[in-house]
């Protein structure tokens, strides 16, 4: 197990791995399902305290054989702790990711099963979600740009950038789940990002109003990116 001390405070020591059971948070009603994604996401905690909790499930034709379990390659391998010290390095750095919590995994034989606690950005809406309302300003493009940007000057290699792993909050946009990313030089990478992030823009406002996602909209966000 990882943890950051500061953030679990007597949690520590009082709840330990149950902090990672969704039924130790459903009993003290601090539990709510996160809509969307594989269903193993859950928003968890009270007052001060306001976090997600993760379990790490995979996608695509795989989940079909296993649906939770990875192949053990090691500790420094285990996937929630290798988001966990990224995102513990990218917050060091000021960058606008979730702070992490903890992360645990649990080994059997060759296989290993694992959890993530990170902070929760309360006052945010993903972008997909934003977007399905009204159509963004200018200058909310280009705070999008920019902070996509921020991160590829970091060095920041986002493995699935889009549209629903971008949160807009009043003031602030930032980036979540940053499962599989990587620090790395600069490279054609980030350009794969940018990508990746249009094709998701393109694919969540096919039904929807024509002003939602426009050329126009996109140079506002490669403003905001360039600059």
């Amino acid at each position: 197990m990882l943890s950051d001390p500061a953030s679990l405070g007597n949690l520590a020591e009082e709840a330990a791995e149950s902090l990672f059971d969704p039924e130790f948070w459903r009993r003290r009603g601090e539990l709510t399902d996160v809509t969307g994604g594989r269903g193993a996401a859950w928003f968890v905690g009270a007052g001060e305290r306001q976090w997600v909790l993760r379990h790490f499930r995979r996608g695509g034709f795989i989940a079909r054989f296993a649906r939770d379990t990875y192949a053990w390659a090691g500790e420094a391998r285990v996937r929630a702790f290798a988001e966990w010290r990224l995102l513990d390095a990218l917050t060091c750095r000021g960058l606008a990711v979730p702070r992490p919590i903890a992360a645990r995994y649990r080994r059997r034989g060759l296989t290993y099963r694992c959890d993530l606690i990170t902070q929760r950005f309360v006052d945010a809406e993903p972008l997909s979600a934003a977007l399905a309302r009204q159509a963004l300003s200018e200058a909310r493009w280009r705070a999008v740009g920019a902070a996509i940007a921020q991160l590829h000057r970091a060095g920041v290699d986002h493995a699935d950038l889009n549209a629903h792993n971008v949160l807009i909050g009043k003031d602030t946009v930032s980036v979540i789940d940053f499962d599989r990313g990587r620090l790395r030089p600069s490279g054609a990478w980030s350009a794969r990002n940018v990508r990746r992030l249009r094709r998701s823009l393109a694919k969540i406002t096919r039904a929807g109003p024509p002003d939602r996602c426009t050329a126009q909209t996109w140079e506002w966000f490669l403003a905001g990116y360039r600059a």
